[in-house]
């Protein structure tokens, strides 16, 4: 095997090794995401609701 299949080799094991074990990383981002999601609408909902209205207003009667 020349040096640069062998290199490619272990690269792509590498990769393949890291990428698997970071399930639990990523379900923790998307579920601290959803928490943020929740505790800014829960704080500000009727600002966003409000700020959201008013710019549809504006393009629709633009």
């Amino acid at each position: 095997m020349n040096p640069f299949n062998a290199l490619l080799a272990s690269l792509l094991v590498w990769l393949r090794d890291d990428e698997r074990g970071d399930v639990p990383g990523w379900v923790l981002v998307t579920l601290m995401t959803a928490g943020l999601v929740v505790a800014i609408w829960a704080i500000a909902g009727d600002a966003l609701i409000t700020v959201f209205n008013t710019a549809i207003e504006r393009v629709l009667s633009a």
